[in-house]
């Protein structure tokens, strides 16, 4: 198993509840198969570098987690057909 950290944004005008059930969901995705989530930092509505999809602000998410590789290819598809989702990072965490 590996450490990865997932930078998703999400579009600003989600509602709260909607906003957690997805980010819940990619949660559920790790645990579904076999890895474990060790923390999800919301870090809020910012301003995106650019315009994406004509927003120029986003809410900004990180997902540190422990997963194998079936795992984060899981992730990036469901993240990649979402319709709340503006873009998303998976990258692998180096070990020290």
């Amino acid at each position: 198993m590996q450490k990865y950290e997932m930078l998703i944004l999400l579009k600003s005008d989600l509602e709260e509840e909607p906003r957690e059930a997805e980010l819940k969901k990619y949660a559920d995705i790790v645990v579904s198969f076999g890895g474990s989530v060790e923390a999800t930092e919301k870090w809020g509505v910012r301003k995106t570098a650019y315009p994406i999809a004509y927003k120029t602000d986003a809410f900004f998410a990180l997902m540190k987690f422990e997963a194998d590789g079936k795992a984060v290819a899981e992730l990036d598809r469901v993240a990649g057909i979402s319709g709340n989702v503006l873009r998303r990072m998976i990258t692998k965490v180096e070990e020290k």
